[in-house]
């Protein structure tokens, strides 16, 4: 039995969460994205997408800027420095885990 390279307890649980983890992604392939889109490609409520933006705005992984649309504001969202660094180590985390758990399936085949 291998060793994992990877510790659990130190994945960075702001980025791990499956709508965080969802929007982070979206914003680093696609930019800047509102609510409107980020709500549909996610397919969460406005209240859980609401949530989970604003934690990502506390910690300083995303910025919002709103504008008004005629008397509808329409709020934009994009990546920070911070955000990137989070989830470029998140998925650098990821990728280590697959590897290992590939190279023990091969290993396993033999």
């Amino acid at each position: 039995m291998s060793e994992l390279p990877i510790d659990f307890n130190g994945l960075n649980t702001a980025v791990h969460g499956p709508v965080r983890l969802g929007v982070l992604t979206a914003l680093h392939m696609d930019g800047p994205l509102d609510f409107t889109t980020l709500k549909k490609r996610l397919s969460v409520a406005d209240g859980t997408l609401g949530l989970h933006l604003q934690k990502l705005e506390d910690i300083g992984y995303i910025r919002a800027n709103t504008v008004l649309h005629g008397r509808r504001p329409k709020t934009t969202y994009q990546l920070t420095a911070a955000g990137r660094k989070a989830f470029g180590a998140y998925m650098d985390s990821m990728r280590r885990l697959l590897d290992a758990v590939e190279a023990q399936q091969k290993e396993d085949r033999k």
